[in-house]
């Protein structure tokens, strides 16, 4: 019998996972005020490395410019602070 039927299996491994790439509130703060972020524009500034990842944005730093940020998803102290600064959190559909 071969080695791969005789090795037990550990855990499960969910192969519909949706994988997010995770961006940071504090690292949107490159950005000039009043500007539009986008995942395609993440990925040109090197936020995001694959171009077709669903983008996440998460709370963590802090935001001083109110901008427009397109994501897949958003963290609810992520919008908050997005939303707290003027600025706009505008959810896409990911397929």
């Amino acid at each position: 019998m071969p080695l791969k039927r005789r090795v037990p299996k550990r855990g499960f491994h969910n192969p519909f996972k949706k994988k997010y790439a995770l961006v940071n509130v504090g690292q949107l703060d490159v950005f000039d005020a009043g500007s539009d972020v986008s995942p395609e524009i993440l990925h040109g500034r090197g936020l995001v490395r694959k171009r077709s990842e669903a983008v996440k944005i998460l709370g963590e730093g802090t935001l001083s410019k109110a901008l427009t940020v397109r994501a897949h998803r958003f963290s609810s102290k992520a919008k908050e602070k997005i939303e707290g600064v003027g600025g706009r959190a505008e959810s896409l559909s990911h397929d």
